[in-house]
């Protein structure tokens, strides 16, 4: 029975029992900070259990994503060595809220197992928590199962909590009996039950948790409202075990995914092999990948992103192993959406997002793994056969904190990965050296900051504050401009006054939108407002009287009217309304995975980050700038919505990764294009914004992107500065402005024809001359190669990879070591082969290493050309005469 049959039957078993049929919830949780990812099914029923949510059913039933791979749940070391383990998995499960109990959860499990599925009822084992009395007698009431087949366990087995606090409770477990027949049929005691427990003979399929309390931070169980029922049953091992195979691995779940992987790799997969392991962690990283990021989690360095990137780069080392020097998860990620996405459409309309990202985070650590494994060697010793985990466990060898942050610092090697490969090699790691480094390295991040000048007014008391009046404060800037109202209480200090106003039209800086500028005026004074911020919850301006004194601190509370500066904050409302703008024509042109990282929405230029893997083409910023200008000319509406955080998410609104909302929540849209929760200050209609113009695009993080834009008087100023340049060059060039391309163009094409002279003649003289030393035909299996040995006196080395592309240029079957003489004697070495020997074996980088031993040197480089530094340059032709030899002895390797 295949996995997908399975899935199905499981929801219409329970479906056609009354249980609604609920989509799995995304991997990230949804309003649950005490999770990375979701890694059970009840995740998303948590707050019903606890009574804080009601649904429109008491039952449901569920096949939920699920990864574990960081915090309290996380399989990442064990995956691809044992035969259950995985970062990602699919857990199917019943849930009762408060309906049915005990009986009938039991009663369900044993009918779907061993009537719709068919598995051997004789088989079946259950176990309970040792003082769940109910439960074990239901076993034998209910479905018959004998005494000696139920076993009374402890907490450490039968007590299920999903974190340290919630929902809890004790369970029973389904457990079956992969012995042969000759082996069944004996009782065995507990101990010998609970050893074949673990060694996976009776292999675990269901957990039915019997959701009675609720674990609070003290500790204290307290009693659900009702008791509930929450079920989990994974998936894979239910497929091994219809199957009639050992390993989950072994499914028709994920042999497509290692029939990729031998396909990319070309060579078959070997179940009991070292090569085996790599197959199988490339086959599970890359459902985790797929899913993660359909989901919205983008490869980073913190939180879940730095779970994602750890999960790839391990994947990466994995392909490494098996001698892949070009991206090779993507294909298996490739392989996760043929196979799954009729199960789970979103892989399908998000695959160019999967694919595009997987490829670039490949590609990324490509760049610096060998660099990194070259160090890596050199700190255990070189390379050789791998350590067992025992060895590892009881070396005490350590390698450095200082060089384990190196290692992740400049050459990208999560600490965990290079842990792992410690241990393989039998080393340990210094743990908290490495955390003392990277302590250290966050400490200089905050000093950089702090000497920048940045600072917040932010969450100060009202001591020292004259206070007027207690009331409360009310913001009146998304309707008014200009207010006349009271001081609720002041501060000078010098001459800089604060003031707390009773109606503020300011608004202080929030969500990437800049606080107002402007003046609050009373008897006979002026302050101009040059500071917004919080003071003890409220908001306050700051700045400098510019007209008469400063108001007196005694009597009654001043009477003011406070003024906005109105063409910065309209400016600023025309920046955010385009902003919203700009996020929809990006999700519309790149993708849904397009999310805000961070943005800045100031009155002279708007700011926006976003979750992306690749520069934008010129062709993808004219078209997300021609979608903006669309929407402004469209003059839409732009309407402000007060909703519960739950009507506004069910209505599609985007809400900032991470950010925290009340309950209830102010909601922008734009219709019929975005729909954004958002607290800044807005146009009425997106015409009032003009023009927007898209001035740069930049990278700014791995995988988030930076766009930075005008609008309206900015745009129009961009245009007007960049037509009186483009005047400018046309006088310049002696041309009018509509000829001026034209004039650039033929400037252009003069210039290369002469680089291109210049260039001939280099390759033919380089600077100084060519030596031959050494010359040879090297006869292999597969063709003969020709070898040259070269001096060559050159002014810089790129004259000498000119020479070099020349050569490699001129015909296959060539090989070139250069001893190179630079200017202010400086000497270097450089290995060139033609592209056609690559795929035999032969590559600059591995013969520049043996060369550049002959004098004194090391290097590195790519296989078409490496280059290496020279220690005794009166060995060079010795080491030139000795290529012919080297490259033999490589051949024969």
């Amino acid at each position: 029975m295949k996995a997908n049959e399975i899935r199905q039957r499981f929801l219409d078993f329970f479906s056609d029992r009354d249980h609604e049929v609920v989509r799995s919830s995304p991997l990230v949780p949804e309003e649950d900070p005490t999770l990375l990812f979701t890694n059970a099914g009840m995740v998303q029923f948590k707050k019903v259990f606890t009574g804080a949510e009601e649904r429109p059913y008491l039952r449901a039933v569920t096949s939920q994503k699920c990864v574990r791979a960081g915090g309290k749940h996380n399989d990442l070391e064990e995956v691809g060595r044992t035969a259950r383990h995985h970062t990602f998995f699919e857990m199917l499960g019943n849930f009762s809220f408060g309906d049915y109990f005990k009986r009938d959860a039991i009663d369900f499990a044993w009918k779907f197992l061993t009537e719709d599925l068919g598995l051997d009822p004789e088989r079946m084992y259950a176990t309970v928590h040792h003082t769940d009395d109910e439960a074990a007698e239901l076993w034998e009431e209910v479905v018959g199962l004998p005494p000696d087949r139920i076993y009374r366990l402890g907490d450490k087995d039968n007590f299920w909590q999903m974190a340290d606090t919630g929902p809890c409770g004790p369970c029973s477990e389904l457990h079956y009996d992969t012995r042969g027949e000759e082996d069944r049929g004996r009782t065995l005691p507990v101990e010998e039950f609970e050893e074949l427990g673990e060694q996976g003979v009776f292999l675990e399929l269901w957990n039915l948790v019997f959701m009675q309390f609720d674990r609070d931070e003290e500790g204290t169980l307290n009693p659900l409202p009702a008791p509930s029922i929450d079920t989990g049953a994974g998936l894979e091992r239910i497929a091994s075990v219809l199957q009639g195979v050992s390993s989950n691995y072994h499914t028709d779940l994920f042999i497509p995914l290692l029939n990729r992987v031998a396909e990319v790799v070309g060579r078959p997969y070997e179940t009991e092999t070292e090569e085996g392991t790599s197959y199988r962690v490339l086959a599970d990283h890359a459902r985790a990948v797929a899913f993660l990021l359909a989901d919205g989690v983008f490869p980073s360095n913190e939180g879940r992103g730095y779970v994602l990137r750890r999960i790839l780069r391990r994947a990466v080392r994995h392909a490494w192993i098996l001698g892949r020097r070009e991206p090779t998860l993507v294909e298996v990620v490739d392989a996760v959406i043929d196979e799954m996405a009729d199960a789970f459409p979103e892989l399908r309309s998000r695959r160019d997002h999967l694919l595009g990202t997987t490829r670039a985070e490949e590609d990324r650590f490509l760049t610096t793994i060998e660099g990194g494994m070259a160090r890596f060697e050199e700190l255990t010793g070189g390379p050789g056969a791998p350590a067992s985990r025992g060895d590892a466990e009881e070396s005490s060898a350590l390698i450095p904190g200082d060089e384990v942050f190196r290692l992740y610092d400049t050459f990208g090697f999560p600490m965990d990965l290079t842990q792992l490969m410690a241990e393989e090699k039998g080393f340990g790691v210094d743990v908290e050296g490495f955390q003392a480094a990277l302590d250290a390295q966050r400490e200089r991040s905050r000093a950089d900051r702090a000497q920048s000048g940045l600072s917040a007014i932010e969450d100060e008391t009202l001591e020292g504050w004259t206070v007027f009046s207690s009331e409360a404060q009310e913001f009146k800037g998304y309707s008014a401009r200009e207010v006349d109202t009271q001081v609720l209480a002041m501060r000078l200090d010098g001459e800089r006054l604060g003031l707390v106003l009773k109606d503020n039209p300011f608004y202080v800086e929030a969500g990437g939108q800049v606080s107002d500028g402007g003046t609050v005026s009373g008897d006979g004074w002026t302050l101009s407002v040059q500071d917004v911020g919080r003071i003890d919850g409220q908001v306050a301006v700051f700045g400098s009287v510019t007209e008469g004194p400063a108001p007196a601190s005694t009597g009654g509370p001043p009477e003011v009217q406070a003024r906005v500066a109105g063409i910065a904050r309209h400016d600023t409302e025309r920046n955010h309304t385009a902003t919203h703008l700009l996020h929809a024509a990006l999700r519309q042109v790149l993708g849904e995975h397009v999310v805000q990282r961070g943005s800045l929405v100031a009155p002279d230029r708007l700011r926006f980050d976003f979750a992306h893997a690749a520069p934008l083409s010129e062709e993808e910023k004219r078209e997300v700038e021609g979608i903006v200008n669309r929407g402004i000319w469209a003059d839409h509406p732009v309407q402000v919505h007060h909703l519960s955080y739950a009507d506004a998410i069910g209505r599609g609104a985007m809400a900032l990764f991470g950010e925290k909302y009340g309950d209830e929540v102010r909601a922008v849209e734009i219709p019929g294009v975005s729909l954004e929760l958002c607290g800044g200050t807005h146009c009425r209609h997106t015409g009032e914004v003009g023009l927007f113009k898209i001035v740069a695009e930049t990278g700014v993080a791995a995988g988030v992107r930076r766009i930075e834009a005008v609008t309206g008087p900015g745009a129009y100023q961009h245009f007007q500065v960049a037509e009186d340049r483009l005047h400018e060059v046309a006088a310049l060039l002696k041309a009018k402005p509509e000829g001026a391309a034209g004039r650039v163009f033929q400037l252009v094409k003069e210039k290369e024809e002469v680089e291109g002279l210049l260039a001939d003649l280099r390759k033919g003289g380089s600077g100084g001359g060519e030596t031959l030393v050494a010359e040879r035909t090297v006869e292999t299996a597969e063709g003969p190669v020709q070898y040259r040995g070269v001096r060559l006196k050159a002014r810089s080395p790129n004259d000498v990879r000119d020479w070099g592309d020349g050569y490699r240029g001129a015909g296959g079957g060539r090989v070139a070591v250069v001893a190179a003489e630079l200017p202010d004697g400086k000497h270097s070495l450089f290995v060139f082969v033609s592209d056609d020997l690559i795929p035999r074996g032969i590559r600059a980088d591995s013969l520049i290493r043996e060369v550049a031993k002959e004098v004194g040197g090391k290097g590195g480089g790519r296989p078409h050309m490496a280059q290496a530094g020279v220690g005794d340059p009166s060995g060079l032709d010795a080491a030139l005469k000795a290529g012919p030899g080297l490259l033999e002895d490589l051949m024969s390797e």
